[in-house]
């Protein structure tokens, strides 16, 4: 696997730093989540796979162990506001000292410095800011933020694990040393959506300034999404006019009808989805189910390429199949805090008597040992 032997460490948070982390832990890099003791709630579903130690962040012995994790790992990922790893003494500047070759990647909303840096917000406000938010939303309505994909998960953790992997390559072939990422979300979300800003001047993509009114935004009628006969939904995207005769076709549209989306909403209500499906199969018309999340893992085209796995609860995980990695001996399992925290402390070089210790003073939290006492 891509970066089997590569240490990570994870600092325990939401959305975009865990997704950053697991895209690391899915190339084979073994990615430690660094949780705080005493830390009971746990809502991080991106941990498959990783490994957990609860450490007291408030103590001197606590901080030391970080940096002494850090001295022996590759990448470091923290998502907390500007001036929260300084004030604990686990800043890039502090940990530069103890390993001078770690990647120190920093996953926030506004950055280290401008005059948001110290603001709260969440993905709404992040694209808010980037511009991306007023491209989104039907027309003559409100904007509307798609979940929290754009900047969480794409703008955040997506860009700052390409950011590690170039980082990671540039150590490599160039010996960089104390390298900082200092990755916005605002910026993520912005530079991923750079074809909003480049695309302005090509010919029938845009129609103005109003959202909802354009091409690939719901202001043409063969490029939507319709309900059908039994209240699922087929989307269409039959741009090219190779596609929309196909799609015309299919339908059985009549010639002397004008398309627009109250005909296609018409002729799409008299058949259900599978219907539909079983219909365009023949076709090339670029029309097809809207899958719901229980039926994409079990769809034949998907499970032919093993996009999903199938995880021992019955749940699914889709997969990194692209990179044709064997999953076979891989460990998907979620782990509890402080799950591994012996484990990792043995790894790094702590004597059994030294966990002890730790474990007695609050220093660390090892959940086996919690289980044990109950």
């Amino acid at each position: 696997m891509a970066l089997k032997g590569i240490k990570v460490l994870e600092f325990a948070g939401l959305a975009p730093g865990p997704f950053c982390g697991k895209i690391l832990k899915d190339l084979g890099a073994r990615v430690i989540r660094i949780d705080r003791a005493g830390s009971s709630d746990d809502i991080d579903r991106l941990s498959h796979g990783k490994e957990s130690i609860a450490i007291n962040l408030k103590s001197p012995k606590g901080i030391e162990i970080v940096k002494n994790l850090s001295k022996n790992a590759d990448v470091l990922i923290e998502p907390f506001r500007k001036g929260v790893m300084e004030r604990l003494g686990l800043g890039p500047d502090q940990i530069f000292k103890v390993n001078p070759c770690l990647i120190y990647a920093r996953l926030t909303g506004y950055g280290q410095y401008g005059e948001l840096s110290q603001k709260a917000g969440h993905d709404i406000n992040y694209i808010s800011y980037s511009g991306v938010l007023s491209c989104l939303g039907r027309f003559s309505e409100k904007p509307y933020a798609p979940i929290n994909l754009i900047a969480d998960f794409a703008g955040g953790g997506l860009m700052c694990a390409l950011a590690i992997v170039t980082s990671l390559f540039e150590r490599q072939t160039k010996g960089i040393n104390e390298k900082v990422i200092d990755l916005s979300m605002v910026e993520g979300a912005a530079y991923l959506s750079s074809w909003l800003w480049t695309s302005r001047d090509i010919p029938g993509v845009w129609s103005g300034t109003e959202r909802g009114n354009n091409l690939l935004d719901g202001g043409f009628a063969p490029y939507e999404t319709y309900k059908t006969k039994d209240g699922k939904y087929v989307a269409c995207g039959s741009l090219e006019p190779a596609f929309y005769n196909q799609l015309l076709e299919g339908l059985q549209f009549p010639e002397d009808k004008v398309v627009t989306k109250e005909a296609l909403e018409e002729i799409f209500k008299t058949k259900t989805r599978h219907e539909w499906e079983e219909i365009f199969k023949k076709l090339d018309a670029c029309v097809s189910p809207v899958l719901e999340l229980d039926e994409a893992p079990i769809h034949p085209h998907n499970k032919e390429r093993t996009s999903f796995l199938q995880m021992s609860d019955g749940s699914c995980l889709p997969s990194m199949n692209w990179l044709n990695q064997s999953t076979k001996n891989q460990n998907f399992e979620i782990p509890m805090i402080g799950q591994h925290t012996t484990k990792i402390l043995n790894d790094f070089g702590y004597t059994d008597q030294d966990i002890e210790v730790f474990l007695k003073e609050g220093v660390c939290q090892d959940s086996k040992n919690l289980k044990s006492k109950l």
